[in-house]
């Protein structure tokens, strides 16, 4: 095992995570095309995204313990590999079940993303590791505005092969990148206690962090689900204009990110986590309010969603760094559990939302639904505090 003598450098994990972002929604764009050139129906096609998803929250539980146990280094660039020969498999198939069974093994990729975490966790502290987290966190905002946009480019100039053969070119990239430049930074002479999943799944205090960054997300995924239909049915926004207005949430959360790595070492973890919690609350309240009191235009109603992103840029690299502090030698368990539960609770907030939007499309209800998920990220966020306090001498624990 080689044992890292310095911390990776913080762009290959930046790289690492934002390509095991971007490789779900690249191809959106892609999909009728490779319907027809497949010969086969859309709705099966669209299980390369839906399905993928559901399959990356099935290997982030599974790769975080894998990775505890053996080492991050081995974990990582076996999935690197299978995800390059997975895309040059997606590149060269030639019919729809060959592509999505090489689309099953693109998801090793998610892997970076959850290792990534992990490393910085194994190799940084306190707010180090959230100032850290922050930066990634930046990565994995933008990476999936970009995706569609670069695929789109790929597909009109090249078709759409020429995105698996982007996405086997970064793995290679990524490969190297990793063997060279990322050692072992798990010590394995842990203990055996200090190892056991089953301890770190009994504690309170990692489900209330692991639950603030799930239901955080879940307000964002939210918006996404909803915010399309209310900007045209409600306000009359086009096509050209529609982007702008929902990806300021995303503007939001990388405004948040930063912020919080300018306060961290002013102020813990926790309190900045509680602090974004607050901020999201707050701006949805604001916007209830205006919108209660007749004062509905797109600037207000989407500027009050932006304190979302804001407050999410602030909370999750706190709250995922409180999450894995909890047992740090399984760092990656942690990692793996927050990514599976924030992809499982984001894909039924996405439905709920749907449905409750359905109908008759409610600006107040979709604030509502955002208030509501951010409102318990914020107990969780308070759980968390409380729960982390040490307990007195002479006191039962």
């Amino acid at each position: 095992m080689r044992q890292a003598s310095a911390p990776p450098a913080l762009t290959t994990l930046i790289l690492i995570t934002a390509t095991s972002v971007v490789t779900l929604n690249m191809i959106v764009p892609s999909l009728t095309n490779i319907a027809r050139d497949l010969d086969a129906d859309y709705a099966l096609v669209s299980l390369a995204l839906g399905g993928y998803l559901a399959v990356t929250a099935a290997v982030q539980l599974g790769v975080g313990p894998l990775a505890d146990r053996i080492g991050r280094r081995p974990v990582l660039l076996v999935a690197l590999a299978v995800f390059t020969l997975a895309s040059l498999g997606c590149a060269m198939v030639q019919n729809v079940w060959m592509l999505l069974a090489f689309r099953v093994l693109q998801a090793a990729v998610v892997s970076g993303y959850v290792l990534s975490l992990a490393i910085v966790r194994d190799t940084n502290e306190g707010s180090d590791a959230a100032r850290l987290l922050g930066r990634i966190s930046m990565a994995m905002a933008l990476a999936p505005m970009l995706g569609p946009m670069l695929g789109s480019v790929l597909d009109a100039a090249f078709g759409w092969r020429m995105i698996f053969v982007l996405y086997a070119v970064a793995g290679a990239g990524l490969l190297y990148l990793a063997w060279t430049d990322v050692g072992e930074t798990i010590r394995p002479s842990a203990k055996p206690d200090e190892r056991r999943l089953s301890t770190l799944l009994g504690k309170p205090v990692f489900w209330s962090y692991a639950l603030c960054t799930a239901f955080s997300t879940g307000a964002f995924y939210i918006f996404l689900a909803g915010a399309p239909l209310i900007a045209t049915a409600v306000f009359g926004i086009g096509t050209a204009e529609l982007g702008m207005f929902v990806g300021s949430i995303t503007a939001g959360f990388i405004a948040g990110a930063w912020l919080a790595g300018r306060l961290a070492g002013r102020y813990s973890p926790a309190t900045i986590m509680l602090m974004g919690r607050i901020f999201a609350c707050l701006g949805l309240a604001a916007g209830l309010v205006l919108v209660a009191m007749g004062h509905l235009s797109p600037l207000l109603y989407f500027g009050s969603t932006i304190f979302v992103g804001l407050g999410n840029g602030m909370t999750m690299p706190n709250s995922n760094a409180g999450a894995m502090s909890v047992q740090p030698r399984l760092a990656g368990s942690a990692a793996g559990i927050i990514g599976a539960l924030t992809v499982l609770g984001g894909a039924l907030m996405t439905t709920g939302t749907g449905l409750a939007l359905s109908g008759q499309p409610s600006p107040m209800l979709l604030l509502w639904l955002m208030l509501l998920a951010s409102f318990m990220g914020l107990l969780a966020a308070v759980a968390a505090i409380r729960l982390s306090k040490p307990v007195p001498s002479g006191q039962p624990a």
